[in-house]
């Protein structure tokens, strides 16, 4: 996973920009000396000139080359590319007047490159590496002796200067800004995402130990509820203790099943099936825990049914998503399947009071619950699993009234196995 993350790096991002951009001006460069050797308007140190343009173009070669490496590009690789800049824009102006040269200017876009992308001090070091330089061609320089020629070359360079500068500023210095903020974001996604997983670790936790805590009691429970079954015989009581004993059963069989998920997950060990078989698995589980719930099912997908190898916490996302339409309104439940060639979505409708909008964004979010009762944790583990396989869970407000949960899943939903 290292070698993507790095090719997504923000500084590896700006050297590609800084190397187009730079090939973009040697192309530039080369055609003004070009320009100048085919009608002579200058006397120049023409092979000089070549060399340096040729030095750069091969550099160029090179750095396009090593960003197809895995290597990381680090920020004082970058300042020493933006140093080579201001190094060979020196070359070129010692031999093309020095300071006379209106080209001199460009001195200020590298510096205002490594202004927005670079910390401060290496911001410092380029700006007293641009001034030395910007000084010695002052000083020292190859003089141009044709008065005229240096003045066409002054309104020409100028121009030419000014376009180059303003279109670098303009789109490379705006791109490199736009990259930052996109990382940034990232970052603040990574770190809502660690805070989720540090929540979700502490819910596993206490969860891990009243599972363990629960068999005892279960166990107790189960064996008085026979004794009483034997020792009463009224067949009212016989029915109320029949349900008491299948809702033991089941929270037996809820442990179980926790215990055989979390085995599951460390084999990574999921099976393939169809979408459908899985939802109707599902459904008749949940109807099992929620006698009480009515519900109408329907298939609204074409053609090929889906494959799904749905990671254990899935289903149990699917269960919580299905308890919380039912405590909004146990009867009338509506569930419909459909998907596209993307993706699945299951759709569930209650017909409850709905959200309130002054509350929405907080539904979600661990351990807050509009209900009387619960602990808010449902729905904040359902979106962290579906999460996990790669989907999504939505809450609308629906039209006629009552809300409408919408869960989708790509269709090649397997969850985090990495």
């Amino acid at each position: 996973m290292l070698a993507p993350l790095q090719l997504l790096s923000a500084t590896r991002q700006n050297l590609w920009r800084l190397t187009f951009i730079r090939i973009l001006v040697l192309g530039a460069q080369a055609g003004s000396v070009g320009f100048a050797y085919l009608f002579d308007l200058l006397p120049l140190p023409w092979l000089q000139l070549d060399i340096t343009l040729g030095f750069s173009a091969i550099v160029c070669l090179l750095t396009a080359i090593r960003l197809r490496t895995s290597w990381p590009v680090t920020e004082l690789e970058y300042a020493v590319q933006l140093a080579f800049d201001l190094f060979i824009h020196s070359a070129l102006l010692y031999f093309s007047g020095g300071s006379t040269n209106p080209f001199v200017s460009y001195y200020l876009v590298p510096l205002t490159i490594a202004a927005v992308t670079l910390p401060w001090r290496y911001s410092l070091i380029l700006s007293g590496i641009a001034l030395a330089l910007y000084t010695l061609m002052l000083a020292k320089f190859f003089p141009l002796d044709a008065f005229v020629a240096r003045e066409n070359m002054q309104i020409y360079g100028m121009w030419l200067s000014f376009a180059l500068a303003a279109g670098v500023i303009t789109f490379f210095a705006a791109r490199m800004a736009e990259e930052l903020r996109r990382q940034e974001h990232m970052r603040a996604l990574r770190r809502e995402e660690g805070a989720r997983d540090q929540q979700l670790l502490a819910v596993a936790t206490e969860a891990a130990g009243a599972a363990h805590e629960l068999g005892t009691p279960l166990a107790t429970m189960s064996v008085l509820l026979k004794e009483m079954q034997q020792d009463h015989r009224d067949p009212a009581l016989q029915e109320d203790l029949s349900v008491l004993q299948d809702q033991v059963k089941l929270c037996k069989e809820t442990l179980q099943q926790l215990v055989r998920a979390a085995e599951a997950n460390r084999r990574l060990s999921v099976q393939e099936q169809t979408v459908t078989h899985w939802l109707d698995q599902a459904l008749n589980r949940w109807h099992l825990m929620r006698p009480e719930a009515t519900y109408r099912f329907q298939r609204l997908g074409q053609g090929d049914v889906p494959m799904l190898a749905p990671p254990p916490d899935l289903t149990q996302a699917l269960l919580n998503l299905l308890n919380n339409a039912a405590d909004a309104c146990a009867e009338g439940l509506e569930v419909n399947l459909d998907w596209t060639a993307t993706e699945i979505r299951i759709s569930i409708r209650d017909h409850g009071a709905g959200v309130p909008l002054a509350i929405a964004e907080q539904i979600g979010k661990p351990f807050f619950t509009t209900k009387g009762k619960g602990f808010g944790l449902g729905l904040f583990l359902s979106k962290a699993s579906v999460t996990r396989a790669g989907g999504s869970v939505k809450l609308y407000p629906h039209e006629e009234g009552g809300t409408l949960t919408e869960l989708r899943l790509p269709r090649d939903a397997r969850g985090d196995e990495a």
